[in-house]
């Protein structure tokens, strides 16, 4: 009887304490689980760079983008760039610029889109820090928006180093009687523009 409570005792002795043994281990797991994940949660596991053929913001300058597309070379191709939006903080418009070589009346050139609701006829007009505006063309028109193609002197990029913002002005085209103003803001410009890439002929 003795032999058999000893035998039994045992058993429970051995039961509980494995039972214990897989409590206290499951626990510490749940820990090392929690703490490790606490400490990946600090950490980078790095991202893939850009493919070849893909556009990417290679630096931020005050409001400017230096947008850069990947290449084999060593050194990519790349432009400036600002998303503007309305009042409501919605992306309505994009400009892009470049730079020219040498020889030509335009040291730059520019690309703005602008939403397909806009009056072709009424063209896009800029103006800097509310000085006299210029008119624009658009140049073609497809599934993003409408494109003016512009052109700009060294006297016209001179303005946009100087200045503080350029109003840009576009007509809807179910509102003719209606103008939308949209503001670019010329905050880093310079800086920018130095890091620009001079566009292949």
């Amino acid at each position: 009887m003795i032999k058999g409570l000893t035998a039994l005792s045992l058993a429970v002795v051995i039961a509980t304490g494995s039972t214990a043994l897989h409590a206290q281990s499951t626990q510490a797991t749940d820990e090392d689980t929690s703490e490790a994940t606490q400490l990946e949660d600090q950490l980078s596991f790095g991202e893939e760079g850009p493919q070849i053929g893909q556009t990417y913001t290679a630096e931020v300058i005050g409001d400017w983008e230096l947008q850069c597309i990947k290449t084999e070379t060593d050194e990519d191709p790349c432009q400036m760039y600002q998303l503007m939006a309305d009042t409501e903080n919605q992306p309505i418009a994009e400009f892009s610029l470049f730079r020219l070589p040498e020889g030509g009346r335009a040291v730059a050139g520019a690309t703005l889109v602008v939403p397909l609701e806009s009056s072709l006829p009424q063209q896009v007009s800029i103006a800097i820090d509310g000085q006299a505006a210029r008119r624009y063309p658009y140049a073609f028109c497809n599934t993003v928006g409408c494109y003016a193609r512009i052109g700009l002197t060294a006297e016209d990029v001179a303005a946009y180093r100087a200045g503080n913002s350029a109003t840009i002005t576009i007509v809807p085209a179910l509102a003719p009687d209606q103008q939308v103003q949209l503001e670019l803001s010329l905050t880093g410009f310079t800086k920018t523009y130095e890091k620009v890439s001079i566009a292949d002929q």
